[in-house]
C-alpha cells in the first residue's frame, strides 16, 4: 500500500513537474518580446482534397528575431526553434479564412496565409492582429531586398 502511494505520488510530481517546464519553456521564447501563436502546416500539395484541409496543422508560438521568424512547437521541450522562416524567402500567395475542418484544428479567430518559402509551400494560421503585423514585418524589408506579399 505504501509502495502504492509512493508510486502515486512520483507519478504526480513527473506530471507538476512536466507542466511547469512547458510554462518556463513558453516564457523564455517570450522573455524578448515580439511574440504571437501561429500554427504552421508545412509542405502542403498544390492541389490538396477537401477532406485532408484540416489534417497537418501543428501549434506553436512565432518570435520575430531580426530578419527571420523563429517557430516554435508550442508541445515540445526543445529549446531551439522548429522552423525558421527568412523574411526574403518568404513569398506571400493568398489570404484566407479557415474552411472546414480547420475551424477546429485552429484558433477561433485565426487567418491561414499560404506562402511559398524557397520552393516549399507553408501555411500560416494566427490572428488578425498578428498578421497585420506579420504583414507590416515583411513589407519592412531593408531597401534593395526583394518582399512579395500579395
Amino acid at each position: 500500500m505504501v509502495l502504492a502511494l509512493l508510486l502515486c505520488g512520483l507519478f504526480l510530481l513527473l506530471v507538476v513537474l512536466g507542466l511547469f517546464v512547458f510554462g518556463l519553456r513558453r516564457r523564455l521564447i517570450q522573455r524578448s518580446g515580439g511574440t504571437f501563436d501561429c500554427s504552421l502546416r508545412w509542405d502542403i500539395p498544390a492541389e490538396q482534397s477537401v477532406d485532408s484541409k484540416g489534417k497537418g496543422w501543428s501549434y506553436g508560438v512565432a518570435r520575430y528575431r531580426g530578419d527571420r521568424v523563429e517557430w516554435f512547437r508550442v508541445f515540445s521541450y526543445a529549446p531551439r526553434p522548429r522552423r525558421l522562416l527568412q523574411r526574403e524567402a518568404i513569398e506571400v500567395l493568398e489570404r484566407r479564412t479557415p474552411q472546414g475542418e480547420e475551424e477546429l484544428a485552429l484558433l477561433s479567430d485565426a487567418v491561414v496565409l499560404a506562402c511559398r518559402l524557397q520552393g516549399t509551400r507553408v501555411e500560416l494560421a494566427m490572428s488578425e492582429d498578428a498578421l497585420t503585423g506579420f504583414l507590416a514585418w515583411l513589407e519592412a524589408a531593408p531597401p534593395g531586398q526583394r518582399v512579395n506579399v500579395a
